[in-house]
């Protein structure tokens, strides 16, 4: 079992017919915490019934809510919208309670004591949070940086230093070009992006996501890849956060990363081809839908 910690935004998804808990690192969470891993998240939510509801879901599948603090902010929401091919858009509210993340001892010594301290971009869009997530990255020991580009939620000066702690990267294609193109790189190559991400922050491992075509793994100095599980889109929304938590946990659990790719490329698929972010799978079904495509 591997101690992992998620920072960043909890909220809501709003969507048109429905409304449900998401946000990346509660996303991952979900979904590490199915591995049998422990897991915590760090947040905040709102002194509001949205607050209520979303520490009764936390509690309702078994995560911890210890390090998620209340404020007198209300609790983030995201309002998504699906285009003709099932692909989601956000407007994400600015000023709520995960903008303003406050940390104690408690939790300094639970991400020093992790094996992987997972963080986003848009969890840095704050002066508050980001100064807590840069304390945050001087001490956890294996940083995985998850690249979650939300204009106009960042900017290049945070992103270059979000990339420089990182021990593990993950992008889709479009993100790993434009920032590569923001800090010196002409091309957009994608193998040449990520060997010039890899010598820019001086780290091995890089994942770029690819969609329906699969994924690109760099690690270890070596590039693995698999091209993807063609499926029924239903909506995107939380199939790349399951797809890092499965590669991270695999990788952690001293997987082949050739077999490690396939299996978070399955998960991200059996995501896209369900309602919400969230669907449960247990490992039986997993090894089915790869044993069975």
């Amino acid at each position: 079992m591997n101690h992992i910690c998620c920072y960043g935004e909890v909220l809501w998804d709003i969507f048109k017919n429905k409304t449900t808990v998401g946000g990346a690192p509660l996303n991952s969470a979900l979904r590490f915490n199915s591995f049998k891993n422990n897991v915590n998240i760090i947040s905040a939510v709102g002194n509001d019934s949205y607050g209520d509801k979303l520490i009764s879901f936390l509690k309702n599948n078994k995560l911890s809510a210890n390090f998620i603090s209340r404020n007198s902010n209300e609790t983030g929401k995201v309002y998504i919208a699906l285009d003709k091919y099932n692909n989601a858009t956000y407007n994400i509210k600015k000023n709520v309670a995960w903008d303003f993340i406050n940390i104690n001892d408690q939790v300094l010594k639970k991400v020093e004591a992790s094996n992987a301290f997972v963080y986003g971009s848009l969890s840095a869009r704050s002066s508050e949070s980001k100064t807590t997530l840069f304390k945050l990255l001087e001490i956890a020991p294996f940083r995985v940086f998850d690249v979650n580009l939300r204009p106009p939620n960042y900017d290049y000066k945070t992103l270059k230093n979000l990339l420089l702690k990182a021990d593990f990267i993950k992008f889709n294609e479009e993100e790993i070009i434009e920032i590569s193109n923001s800090i010196g790189h002409n091309y957009t190559n994608l193998k040449s992006c990520i060997l010039f991400v890899s010598k820019f922050t001086k780290t091995n491992s890089i994942c770029v996501t690819k969609g329906e075509k699969g994924a690109v793994l760099y690690y270890k100095n070596m590039f693995f890849k698999h091209d993807g599980f063609k499926v029924k889109v239903i909506d995107t929304v939380g199939s790349g956060d399951s797809f890092l938590a499965m590669l991270i946990n695999e990788l952690l659990n001293k997987k082949d990363p050739d077999k490690s790719i396939r299996k978070a490329c399955a998960i991200g698929a059996m995501v896209a081809n369900k309602s919400g972010a969230n669907p449960r799978f247990d490992e039986k079904q997993i090894q089915e839908f790869i044993e069975n495509y």
